[in-house]
């Protein structure tokens, strides 16, 4: 099943993945192992830079490890949603073609609202209570 171009631009539109995160060779991806590939680079690029805020959470909370325990199971179970998640939302393709791009461009946006949570918990100003990471001042 090829997904054809007007849905894909929609499913691009409902995730939330911007045009920045496309290359240039995927922005006129016109065949489903390509658009499969863009979605997969997409995703990659979501992970890393959730990775990189990850560790710098980690970094703050060194002196607390009660806190780092709860990150590392929040970020574990955050993991399990996520996958469990998109594996539903999906579950409409499965078997089909499009099934890999439903759920990397799932598992993108998803990741990338996490990424927005861990880039509020960096940016905390010091004396809020809802924030769990100390300032880094």
């Amino acid at each position: 099943m090829r997904l054809p171009a007007v849905m894909f631009a929609a499913l691009v539109g409902l995730t939330g993945m911007t045009p920045a995160a496309w290359a240039d060779d995927c922005a006129d991806a016109s065949d489903q192992a390509t658009m499969n590939e863009c979605a997969g680079k997409s995703f990659k690029v979501s992970d890393a830079e959730l990775n990189t805020l990850y560790k710098q959470i980690e970094a703050r909370l060194k002196d607390d490890q009660d806190k780092a325990r709860l990150l590392v199971a929040a970020q574990k179970a955050w993991i399990a949603f996520r996958d469990a998640e998109c594996d539903f939302s999906a579950a409409g393709v499965a078997g089909g073609s499009a099934y890999p791009i439903i759920v990397l461009q799932c598992r993108d946006g998803l990741t990338q609202n996490r990424v927005k949570d861990f880039k509020t918990y960096l940016s905390c100003k010091e004396g809020d209570l809802s924030c769990p990471v100390p300032s880094a001042n």
